[in-house]
């Protein structure tokens, strides 16, 4: 019977191979697909970027445009300190998993890859297992790999999960939205912990709409110096590496159309001499990534879409608002 067990010896060198490239692939795919983030191209890249005073790791209200919660920032400056309020316990550029791929998101990618690569080479719990056994003990592991991740994911999001919107903020923080600058009602109130009262008038509600506009022009622009008019310097320096990502990739993204559709305000405090607003805004807009030497279009399109983000801004002493942050809402 050697005829059948040639063939049998065939059949089992050929699963053996169809495994191990599977394994390659998923080997080197897998890093790749966790830290790829579905980022949008238009400014600040789909991400939560910036600051926003020592409410950076705090959750703004809900109201009435953005009536869900908001990511934790991806990117950001601020440290967390002991003049934070209780929520600040959450860890803000990533999460860790965030966005922006996080340092335990990638090194479980690195750990899922190495893996695989390790099984392939006979270093795994199967590696001295020949045949069918060799390949089930591939499977296996690969399933306990993902099942560890999975979990070690699930639980570190738990422990990092964000408390409740001024959960320890004193009772007249104002956690509603106030009044819309759509409705053309004017101003509102906004306060803070420990600090005096901020009204946001219809002129400040018009500044923001208009810095909605003109970020987003400069940007598709690629107008650095432009923005260093309109956002803080810690914004610019994202934005000038999302060029240069760009640039490197021969592109460039063009946001045009950009019209208000609602925008209200969730809190607005002063710290210092600083002043903060967060507000949500809703707005229309066309956003599309072309190839920088044909123009051709790479990603998004000529079709409008809306976009819903909540914006902080910031103002000193002597100066206009500027752009301080832009969460992303979920």
């Amino acid at each position: 019977m050697p005829g059948i067990w040639e063939t049998n010896m065939n059949f089992s060198q050929w699963s053996r191979r169809l495994v191990k490239t599977i394994a390659v692939v998923l080997a080197l795919a897998l890093p790749a697909v966790l830290a790829i983030s579905s980022a949008d191209a238009r400014v600040g890249g789909g991400f939560s970027s910036g600051s926003r005073g020592s409410r950076t790791f705090s959750a703004p209200p809900s109201t009435t445009t953005a009536p869900g919660s908001t990511s934790q920032f991806n990117r950001t400056f601020t440290q967390p300190g002991a003049g934070m309020n209780s929520a600040a316990s959450a860890p803000a550029r990533g999460g860790l998993f965030g966005r922006g791929g996080g340092f335990l998101g990638g090194l479980a990618a690195g750990f899922l890859g190495a893996g695989l690569l390790g099984m392939l080479f006979g270093g795994g719990l199967f590696g001295g297992l020949g045949g069918l056994s060799s390949i089930l003990g591939l499977i296996i592991q690969i399933v306990l790999v993902v099942f560890v991740v999975r979990l070690a994911m699930s639980w570190w999001q738990r422990r990092n999960a964000p408390q409740a919107a001024y959960a320890g903020a004193d009772a007249g923080a104002g956690p509603g939205p106030q009044t819309s600058y759509r409705s053309g009602l004017g101003g509102g109130f906004g306060f803070g912990a420990n600090n005096a009262p901020l009204e946001i008038k219809p002129a400040d509600y018009e500044a923001f709409e208009r810095l909605l506009g003109d970020i987003q022009a400069a940007w598709s622009n690629e107008d650095v110096a432009k923005l260093h008019t309109l956002a803080t310097p810690e914004m610019v320096s994202y934005f000038e590496k999302d060029l240069a990502e760009n640039r490197a990739r021969n592109a460039v993204n063009k946001v045009t159309n950009v019209k208000l559709l609602q925008g209200d305000l969730a809190e607005a405090w002063r710290e210092g001499e600083t002043d903060y607003a967060t507000v949500a805004l809703r707005f229309a807009l066309t956003d599309k990534t072309v190839d920088r030497n044909t123009g051709a279009i790479v990603a998004g399109s000529e079709q409008p879409s809306e976009v819903t983000e909540v914006w902080t801004f910031a103002r000193r002493p002597g100066a206009a608002w500027e752009l301080s942050a832009i969460q992303q809402t979920n």
